[in-house]
């Protein structure tokens, strides 16, 4: 067996390349512009971090929390873990902690056919630098 390759070296497109991709494929709104629509009952927030970051850094009140790994699942009519609000006439605002993920997330459901789609530059960290609406997540661990 010869010298293993590092595994750097069997990625063809790295994340940075599938983030660029995405970027120039989907509607981007800088915080400003996101918080214009906030409260828009034709907008709906939807937040793809993990519970534990919701926990640890903070909300969107009234954001959607749509969990990354089981978006397409919750987005598909046709699965069973299909959840109706991505049924609804809305415009989806996808974000994450800095806007990678989000921009992944809403080139996804795009392709999917989801078509009022978009993501905030910059992420939750760039709404709470902002000083725009944050709220607590309350922990359901025990500590």
């Amino acid at each position: 067996m010869g010298p293993s390759k590092p595994l750097g070296d069997t990625v063809k497109k790295g994340y940075r390349a599938l983030v660029d991709e995405a970027m120039a494929h989907v509607k981007t709104y800088t915080v400003k512009e996101a918080q214009a629509k906030y409260g828009d009952p034709k907008v709906l927030f939807v937040d793809i971090r993990d519970v534990r970051e919701l926990e640890r850094e903070g909300i969107i009140p009234g954001a959607f929390s749509a969990p990354r790994g089981m978006l397409e699942f919750w987005v598909d009519p046709d699965s069973p873990y299909f959840k109706p609000v991505f049924g609804e006439t809305k415009e989806f605002i996808f974000f994450c902690a800095a806007g990678w993920r989000s921009a992944l997330a809403t080139k996804t459901v795009q392709d999917m056919g989801l078509t009022s789609v978009a993501h905030i530059e910059g992420g939750f960290s760039a709404w709470k630098d902002a000083g725009a609406p944050t709220g607590i997540k309350e922990s359901k661990h025990k500590s």
